[in-house]
C-alpha cells in the first residue's frame, strides 16, 4: 500500500511541475500564423503579454515592414502597436490603432499619445505608408511599413488592446499587469545578423521564472510533503521512509522556494511604481514561516522529551499556515501574471487532484487507525481467572 502511494504521488508531482513549467510566454506561436493578403515577413516573435505577435521584415535603407497580431479584448474592442521614439513607455509614442466601425469593416488610424490623459489622432511624426487592417478568427491584424533613421539599431514598441471604442475614439484599456508590462525592445541589428529577435523586456521572463518556481514550491511541493507525513507514517511498513521523503520534499521546495522570493524581491527593486502590496507581504510571511521551519528540524525534541508535544503543536500548526498562504498566494500570482487561462486551470485541475488524494488518504488512514484501536481494546480470554 506505501509503495503504491508513494508512486502515485510521484507521478503527480511529476505530471504537475512539467505543467507549470512551461512558460505563459511561449505558450503561443507565430511562425504557423498566415495573413490573407499573402504577406511574408522574415521575422516573427511571440510577445511576452496579451497573447500577441509582432512581424517584421527590416531593411539596411531604414525600411521597417511590421505586422501585428492580437485579440482585442472585448469583440467591439481596439488593439494598438506603436514606436516610441523618445522612451519606452507609453507616453510619446507613435501609435496605430485599429478597430472596427459601425458597418463591421476594420480601420485603422494614426494616435500620438503626448501623455496619459491626452491621446490625439493625427498623423504620425514617423513617416508610415502601406497601413491597413483585417480581422480573423477573433483576432485583428495591424499592416504598416515605417522609414526609419538609419542609425536607428533598436526600436521601443509598446502594444496594447482595449474593451471598447467611443465616437470613432479608443476608450481606455485596462490596467492589469499584461497591459502595463505591454512594452519592450525590437532589436533590429541582431535580427538581420539571425541573433535574439528580441519581443519583450527581460523583465517579463524574469516574472515568469517568479512565478513558476513559486508555483512548483509553496503550490505544488509543500503541499505533497505534508501529505506524506500526515497520511504515510500510519502504515508501519512506511517507517523511517516517510520522514526521509517529507524533509527532502520540504528542503527541496523550501530551496525552490528562497530562489523563487529572490526573484520577487529583484522584481519589485525594479518596478518602483508597481506595487503589489498583499502579494509581497504574504511571499515575505511564507520565506519567514518556512525559514522557521528549517531551523525546526534541529530543534526537534527526541520523542520522549517532555517539551516534544509542544514542539508539534508549533510545527503542525506553522506547516498548515504556510498550506493555506502559499495557495493562496500563488493565486494572486497568477491573477498578477495574468497568463492564459490554461494555465491557471492547469493549477488549480493540480490542487484539485492533491486534495482528493488526501480526502482519500484521509479515510484510509482513519479505517487503519480505528482497526488498530479496535485490535487493542480486545484481547483474547486466556482461560484464567484473577481475584
Amino acid at each position: 500500500m506505501p509503495t503504491r502511494i508513494l508512486r502515485l504521488v510521484g507521478l503527480l508531482l511529476g505530471f504537475s511541475a512539467a505543467g507549470l513549467l512551461v512558460s505563459p510566454a511561449e505558450a503561443q506561436t507565430c511562425v504557423s500564423q498566415k495573413f490573407s493578403n499573402n504577406k511574408l515577413f522574415q521575422h516573427c516573435s511571440n510577445l511576452p503579454t496579451l497573447s500577441s505577435t509582432l512581424h517584421w521584415t527590416y531593411d539596411a535603407d531604414g525600411s521597417l515592414a511590421v505586422a501585428f497580431v492580437a485579440a482585442p479584448a472585448a469583440s467591439d474592442g481596439w488593439i494598438s502597436w506603436a514606436i516610441n521614439p523618445s522612451g519606452s513607455g507609453m507616453v510619446g509614442a507613435q501609435s496605430l490603432i485599429a478597430f472596427k466601425q459601425a458597418g463591421g469593416s476594420v480601420t485603422v488610424k494614426p494616435f500620438r499619445l503626448n501623455s496619459y490623459q491626452s491621446v490625439e489622432q493625427k498623423n504620425l511624426t514617423l513617416e508610415v505608408s502601406d497601413v491597413s487592417a483585417e480581422s480573423s478568427g477573433g483576432q485583428m491584424m495591424i499592416f504598416a511599413t515605417f522609414r526609419l533613421p538609419v542609425n536607428w539599431t533598436t526600436v521601443n514598441q509598446v502594444w496594447q488592446v482595449g474593451k471598447s471604442v467611443a465616437a470613432g475614439r479608443p476608450q481606455i484599456h485596462d490596467f492589469q499587469s499584461a497591459n502595463l508590462n505591454a512594452k519592450g525592445t525590437l532589436d533590429l541589428v541582431a535580427a538581420q545578423t539571425g541573433g535574439s529577435t528580441g519581443g519583450g523586456d527581460s523583465r517579463i521572463r524574469k516574472r515568469n521564472i517568479h512565478g513558476v518556481l513559486n508555483s512548483v514550491s509553496w503550490g505544488i511541493l509543500f503541499p505533497v510533503g505534508i501529505i506524506i507525513v500526515r497520511y504515510l507514517r500510519t502504515f508501519e511498513s512506511a517507517e523511517p521512509a516517510w520522514f526521509y521523503l517529507h524533509v527532502g520534499c520540504q528542503i527541496s521546495a523550501y530551496a525552490i522556494g528562497v530562489a523563487g522570493w529572490a526573484t520577487g524581491l529583484q522584481l519589485g527593486s525594479k518596478s518602483k511604481g508597481l506595487q503589489y502590496t498583499s502579494h509581497r507581504n504574504l511571499g515575505i510571511a511564507l520565506f519567514s514561516l518556512a525559514t522557521l521551519q528549517m531551523f525546526a528540524l534541529f530543534l526537534r525534541p527526541k520523542k520522549e522529551h517532555k517539551l516534544r508535544f509542544y514542539w508539534n503543536i508549533y510545527h503542525h500548526g506553522v506547516g498548515y499556515a504556510i498550506l493555506i498562504m502559499g495557495i493562496i498566494n500563488v493565486f494572486k500570482g497568477l491573477n498578477i501574471l495574468d497568463p492564459e487561462k490554461k494555465w491557471k486551470s492547469a493549477y488549480i485541475i493540480a490542487i484539485g487532484i492533491l486534495g482528493g488524494v488526501a480526502l482519500f488518504l484521509e479515510a484510509i488512514t482513519w479505517i487503519v487507525v480505528l482497526k488498530r484501536r479496535s485490535s487493542k481494546s480486545t484481547k483474547p480470554y486466556n482461560g484464567q481467572q484473577t481475584i
